[in-house]
């Protein structure tokens, strides 16, 4: 069995900072891409951010420049950080692993979801 829990939403005024955290525990051998999405009222999930094994990143072009993703490999875990929020960043925030379970299953996993308020 494979959890990944995030922390770290809330609300916040624009121009503000939140710092999201996601850590996956379980029968794990390996995880490959990690990732945050988004999905706002209405709207289908978005990535945000994605980040491979080897570090390579990548953003959606609206949070550019805003929005870092990191990882630790060693403690299974990634973060986002995320400056100059704007109103439209308003949305729930889903973490994402791509991983090798101890069974060697290929999973993808998500987190429960964690709410991200943005106020004009």
């Amino acid at each position: 069995q494979v959890q990944l829990v995030e922390s770290g939403g809330g609300l916040v005024q624009a121009g503000g900072s939140l710092r999201l955290s996601c850590a996956a525990s379980g029968s794990i051998r390996s995880i490959n891409a990690m990732g945050w999405y988004r999905q706002a009222p209405g709207k289908q999930r978005e990535l945000v951010a994605g980040i491979t094994s080897g570090g390579r990143t990548n953003y959606a072009d609206s949070v550019k420049g805003r929005f870092t993703i990191a990882r630790d490999n060693a403690k299974k875990t990634v973060d986002l950080q995320m400056n100059s929020l704007k109103p439209e960043d308003t949305a729930v925030y889903y973490c994402n692993a791509d991983l090798v379970t101890t069974g060697w299953a290929l999973l993808s996993s998500w987190g429960q979801g964690t709410q991200v308020t943005v106020s004009s």
